[in-house]
């Protein structure tokens, strides 16, 4: 039997991606137009697509019950790159009208047995934790037993992306005594959460679960894997272009272009540009990684957050900005799917969305398991 959810701050659909075919979306939103074009451009226009501000959206614009309800709301006001203004900011404030959205579901007796949030881990020290603190009393208050864990989907794709997951399940649902312990177990239960539920208040600890999910097989893939020989969005920098940005190296990240050329094989590596301070000031300095996994991928805001690629085989060295199709593999998108036709929009959409592969582990290891339990408890109480 299929299983319903919504989705919202939905993009491109990446979290529809991850679930699967067994999952049916009944409703999806998304402030973004552009991005809603790509939704429907990949799942068609069924309907289930609204895009507006959450703030407008009511109970009322969604169709019947849900089994989850997923919200990857916006990390900008969370993100340690961001202003701190965490949920009190205008962009990750949306946490709160999507709340509204939940209770209004609830009074209707239509509230999703489960609700997933996604987030950048920033928010687990956002306002000396205050704001976890508030995502944790609202699960309480609403009537949901919850638990969080840092997830890097590094061990899924080959990009250096760690997030935050919280998910929490209605009072009334029976878990299995296997997706949770007592204690804080393995690589998803890092010290900062641990620190972050350590600040709790004692009433919302009470409701709290540390999730207990298997280690994932080991990834296979390395970056180099996915990347295009004759790209079709980016050209190739020429001799000089590349020079340049060696110049931009320290030491330090020469030394790592000259290891790779030693390798005796193709290394693929990728370079941000930061600002640094030096001895004369601030500089802008190139930073590589021959490590096999991309830097965490971001949108296009500012030409340092864009990722370029060296490519070294012996002697030659090659660079050249990151492809929009490269970055849609290492979301773990698979290469039907279609995106923006303008760079800064693939760039966006994929450096806002959630890892596909991700969502799937989180799927099959944890939603699926507690929903089939509640249904085997539904049958069996008929």
């Amino acid at each position: 039997m299929s299983l319903k959810f919504y989705e919202f701050f939905a993009g491109g659909g990446m979290a529809r991606a991850g679930l699967g075919q067994g999952w049916v979306c009944a409703f999806a939103n998304d402030f973004d137009h552009k991005k809603g074009e790509t939704y429907r451009d990949n799942w068609g226009d069924g309907g289930e697509f609204t895009v507006g501000d959450i703030r407008k959206i009511s109970a009322n614009d969604l169709p019947g019950a849900a089994e989850l309800a997923w919200a990857s709301f916006p990390c900008q006001d969370l993100s340690l790159a961001g202003g701190g203004a965490g949920l009190r900011g205008e962009r990750s404030g949306t946490f709160y009208p999507f709340w509204d959205v939940m209770h209004g579901l609830a009074k209707e007796a239509r509230a999703p047995r489960i609700i997933a949030l996604e987030n950048v881990v920033g928010t687990l020290t956002s306002h000396a934790g205050k704001d976890f603190t508030a995502i944790c009393e609202t699960y309480r208050r609403a009537g949901y037993r919850f638990g969080a864990m840092v997830i890097d989907a590094a061990l899924f794709v080959p990009q250096s992306r760690p997030r935050l997951f919280v998910v929490g399940v209605r009072n009334d649902v029976e878990i299995p005594s296997r997706l949770s312990a007592s204690t804080p177990t393995g690589i998803f239960h890092p010290r900062n959460l641990q620190t972050a539920h350590g600040l709790l208040p004692e009433s919302v600890r009470q409701d709290w679960l540390w999730w207990n999910l298997p280690i994932p097989a080991k990834r296979n893939v390395i970056f180099g894997d996915l990347i295009e020989d004759n790209p079709a969005c980016v050209d190739w920098h020429t001799p000089d272009q590349t020079a340049a940005l060696l110049a931009m190296m320290t030491p330090i990240n020469l030394a790592k272009v000259d290891r790779a050329r030693q390798a005796g094989r193709r290394v693929v590596g990728t370079v941000y540009k930061r600002t640094r301070m030096g001895p004369h000031g601030k500089a802008v300095r190139a930073e590589v990684r021959f490590d096999d996994v991309a830097g965490c991928l971001r949108t296009p805001a500012g030409g340092s957050s864009r990722q370029t690629i060296v490519v070294v085989d012996g002697g030659s060295i090659r660079s050249r900005l990151i492809s929009t199709r490269e970055t849609a593999r290492l979301m773990g998108l698979p290469d039907d799917y279609r995106l923006p036709s303008g760079r800064n929009e693939a760039y966006h959409l994929t450096g806002d969305g959630v890892v596909v592969p991700v969502v799937r582990y989180l799927a099959e290891h944890l939603f699926e398991p507690l929903l089939a339990k509640a249904d085997e408890d539904q049958q069996a109480a008929a």
